[in-house]
């Protein structure tokens, strides 16, 4: 199995894992904010005691760090915002608006990092927005829910494109750490200012089977899938990340349906909208393989 393989296979397991995760924001009984919080601390907490183990440095140069706290407030708004369009709308709905991330890196990633855009990105984007819109139109009930959802898509985007900078310098692993760091500070300042004129948000601590669902978040959901997606990023690009994870609807609806039963079942445009995603995360290794090819041959030919 080559390497190419391998990395794609990993990648789709850690897009299971995070198809999982809206079930557990489900499943645990706190609100979003606090989801996050104790979700952070846990993964922050497991974070250093893996890296101590690993004898890694944690030294990363104050404007790397400073970087990586940032990313970190990125990523608690948009794990608040994701448990959040779980609640206000279905775990199917919020899971579908988060394959958004494909068509907002399409746009971002070649800003950011200055590259051309690619015509056949931007199609499988649009095939993507297809989807959405199929969807959006006879769900329309849970409209508020999709919009959270695809502005917490939005947010995983910009993080998404500036760990495929960061990882080009830093651990994978560090990275992951003060991030984790960063996104529990974030949440903690956004729980502080809540609390008070929120109902839904208690000073009380979680129940015993909550404290299992959190750790299994925190550890298992999080501290693995996220470091070993920043390790990939190596080898592979933000989009080709983001349209992969397109396939976290697909595996997290499946478990949803598993789990929940009929509390999650759609209508038929529903799955036809998340049939198109699908077929976009199928199409887009083809093209990339055929555009890499082709851009060898122009390499490889004798110049005129």
């Amino acid at each position: 199995m080559n390497q190419n393989t391998l990395d794609y296979l990993r990648l789709h397991f850690i897009v299971l894992i995070w198809g999982f995760t809206a079930i557990l924001g489900e499943l645990i009984k706190v609100s979003p904010v606090e989801v996050v919080v104790y979700r952070t601390g846990i993964s922050t907490l497991g974070l250093m005691v893996l890296l101590l183990i690993l004898r890694k440095s944690f030294k990363t140069g104050r404007k790397g760090l400073m970087i990586m706290l940032g990313t970190g407030l990125i990523i608690a708004a948009h794990w608040i915002l994701f448990f959040l369009a779980a609640r206000l709308s279905t775990i199917s709905i919020c899971l579908v608006g988060m394959a958004t991330c494909a068509f907002w890196t399409s746009i971002l990633e070649p800003i950011f990092t200055k590259r051309t855009f690619k015509t056949f990105e931007v199609l499988l984007a649009l095939m993507v927005v297809g989807g959405i819109s199929l969807i959006y139109s006879v769900s329309f009930e849970h409209a508020l829910g999709l919009s959270v959802a695809m502005a917490s898509a939005l947010l995983a985007s910009v993080f998404t494109i500036i760990n495929g900078k960061l990882i080009k310098e830093h651990n994978a692993y560090v990275i992951t750490f003060y991030e984790m760091a960063g996104a529990l500070i974030g949440s903690t300042l956004v729980f502080a200012v809540m609390a008070p004129m929120t109902p839904d948000i208690s000073f009380g601590l979680p129940s015993a089977a909550d404290w299992g669902w959190l750790a299994l978040l925190g550890l298992v959901c999080t501290v693995y899938p996220f470091g070993e997606s920043v390790e990939l990023m190596k080898r592979m690009s933000a989009y080709t990340i983001n349209l992969t994870v397109n396939l976290e609807p697909v595996y997290g609806i499946i478990l949803a349906l598993l789990i929940f039963k009929d509390k999650e079942v759609m209508s038929t445009g529903f799955y036809m909208g998340a049939a198109i995603i699908l077929l976009s995360v199928m199409i887009h290794p083809v093209l990339e393989r055929r555009a890499r090819k082709r851009n060898a041959r122009v390499e490889a030919s004798p110049q005129a």
